[in-house]
């Protein structure tokens, strides 16, 4: 029900809500949250709500140090090409059966799990509000949208070494070095 509760504020009040409870229930994690994105905002407000702590006590309770120190390698594409191969991918999946898989999942749809590009959109072309045209076109720019916004945090993460695809050797070197 706590759950519930807060999927309704996010429905009768929209994002803001959700900021405004996190930023007085949770001010650390509301600093470093993605505020943008009510998914985890939701989560974070529904932890606060039914354990009475903040959902930033229990994030750092669990991390475990590791043995190791990970190394971050991106192969980054040009965007002309990225952009090329996500339409391809696309077009793929529903030559593949997206289409039937989505209609078998619709009755499913309000599930977090399927609140993602290529399903959503495949439902609201079963509800009559695109064109399967259309709704194939959205799965395209939506997809070329999410890999933006990737792209986007993976440069502002330092610890990210980009790459282009052909640059092997590059690779390689890097790698060794960092494990010196």
């Amino acid at each position: 029900e706590v759950k519930e509760a807060v999927d309704r504020l996010y429905r009768e009040h929209g994002l803001p809500a959700l900021q405004a409870q996190l930023q007085e229930l949770d001010p650390a994690y509301y600093e470093e949250v993605d505020r943008q994105n009510p998914q985890r905002l939701m989560r974070a407000l529904a932890v606060c709500r039914a354990s009475g702590r903040p959902y930033s006590e229990f994030r750092r309770s669990g991390i475990k140090p590791r043995s190791f120190q990970p190394i971050y390698v991106l192969l980054e594409l040009d965007r002309k090409t990225l952009y090329e191969r996500i339409d391809h991918r696309v077009d793929e999946m529903v030559r593949a059966g997206l289409i039937d898989e989505a209609r078998a999942l619709y009755p499913l749809r309000r599930h977090n799990a399927l609140q993602t590009v290529g399903y959503q959109e495949l439902f609201d072309h079963f509800e009559g509000k695109y064109t399967l045209e259309e709704a194939i076109e959205l799965i395209k720019r939506n997809s070329r949208r999410y890999a933006k916004r990737q792209m986007t945090w993976f440069r502002k993460d330092a610890h990210w070494r980009a790459f282009a695809p052909g640059e092997t050797e590059a690779v390689i070197d890097y790698l060794e070095g960092q494990m010196q």
